[in-house]
């Protein structure tokens, strides 16, 4: 003779229906599959008292029916949906259709879409009222990083790209998860040694010893080049951008970031630089005589906790077509 089933088996399946018994639970759960909505905003569409409405969903919460999210001192809820059990969809799946048509669920529906547009006017609202301390308050909330990792992600993830004068390989960590390739070059073998050490967990950054008047790089292999705080320590620019250009593929791209051109001449030999940094017109005719186009150069605004001089940026591009061999490939030949 088969016994039947101690009654604690079925209580989880019992909680669950006895949830589903009572009207209000029924238009709460209609309300959620698909939304995810506040306690007051809940009690404004079903209009009834914010306790009532807290009580409710403790049982369907209990029941496994919601899930609740904490922000600041509110709960949202939504549906628990994918998270329930095939058969329990099922059971949810049959009184969703059972409640087709049902007056109040319209009613309910409509209120809805009012509170739902309330919300969206409430965003610009927010906006204007901190605009003026939006930047503090982005940075207190959510910090700066994500901005970095935001704009690294823009990069193609099949480019190569030169770290020129790489130092101890802080730029080179940075980009090797957004890209395909890095390869560091520095010519100082106490950077290259921190530089591996930055980067010996990283598979795609080679790092190799050279001078940037003459690149251990093969012409046209790189999708971009950076030099960063370097052209100012050269005996020769000219010969540094032009190696530069060499090694970037036709529509290549170039980033460099220099001194803009001062008077400190201690804090130039302090350095170890061989000049004051560069006039904007002046980096501008190094880079088009280097054979690159498309030339942007602009002058970055201080940081307030920087103490050295004021810093260029220059951008460059090398161009699609070619002209034949430069005089260095030529010589290799």
């Amino acid at each position: 003779m088969n016994q039947l089933a101690p009654l604690s088996a079925s209580e989880p399946l019992l909680a669950r229906l006895s949830a589903l018994a009572d009207e209000v639970r029924l238009r709460l759960l209609a309300l959620l599959d698909g939304e995810e909505l506040a306690v007051s905003e809940i009690a404004e569409v079903l209009q009834l008292p914010q306790s009532t409405v807290s009580r409710h969903l403790k049982q369907l919460a209990d029941g496994d029916w919601v899930r609740v999210r904490a922000e600041r001192t509110s709960n949202f809820y939504t549906f628990a949906g994918a998270e329930l059990a095939e058969g329990v969809r099922g059971i949810w799946t049959a009184a969703r259709a059972e409640l087709a048509g049902w007056p109040a669920l319209e009613q309910d529906r409509l209120r809805l879409r009012e509170v739902l547009a309330a919300r969206r006017a409430s965003a610009p609202s927010f906006f204007a009222g901190v605009a003026g301390e939006w930047d503090r308050l982005r940075r207190e909330l959510y910090g700066e990083r994500f901005t970095d990792e935001a704009l690294l992600a823009l990069l193609p993830a099949s480019w190569v790209v030169a770290d020129l004068a790489c130092g101890s390989g802080t730029v080179a960590a940075r980009l090797a998860p957004s890209v395909a390739r890095v390869i560091g070059i520095d010519a100082s073998p106490e950077m290259l040694e921190a530089a591996r050490r930055r980067t010996r967990e990283l598979a795609n950054v080679e790092l190799r010893r050279g001078d940037l008047a003459a690149l251990p790089l093969e012409s046209n292999g790189c999708d971009a080049a950076l030099l960063l705080l370097a052209l100012t320590h050269v005996d020769a620019p000219a010969a540094a951008l032009a190696e530069l250009a060499r090694v970037l593929r036709p529509g290549g791209r170039a980033v460099v970031v220099d001194l803009l051109r001062h008077d400190r001449d201690a804090f130039r030999r302090r350095m170890g630089q061989l000049r004051p940094g560069f006039e904007p017109a002046e980096l501008e005719r190094l880079l088009a005589a280097a054979g690159l186009a498309g030339i942007a150069v602009r002058p970055l605004p201080p940081e307030p906790e920087a103490k050295g001089p004021a810093l260029l940026l220059a951008t460059a591009e090398k161009p699609r077509h070619h002209d034949g061999p430069s005089a260095r490939e030529r010589k290799l030949r």
